[in-house]
């Protein structure tokens, strides 16, 4: 089954963050993450770690900058 990735602008990711969705930041280097986070965003490496535990509904937004 092949995953449908939509494609969202930096307001809509805003919108979207204040309804509960959960930002990651893509990066796989601690360094790259504090370059580059958002406000809110969590490392991948957190994100891994805890992703059976996210509901299967809750909206995840993976950035890079």
């Amino acid at each position: 089954m092949a995953t449908t990735v939509e494609r969202i602008t930096p307001q809509q990711a805003h919108d979207h963050m204040r309804a509960d969705a959960m930002l990651v930041c893509a990066y796989d280097s601690e360094e790259k993450f504090q370059q580059n986070h958002l406000e809110g965003a969590i490392e991948l490496e957190h994100f891994e770690s805890r992703a059976d535990a996210i509901p299967k509904d809750r909206e995840i937004i993976f950035y890079c900058a």
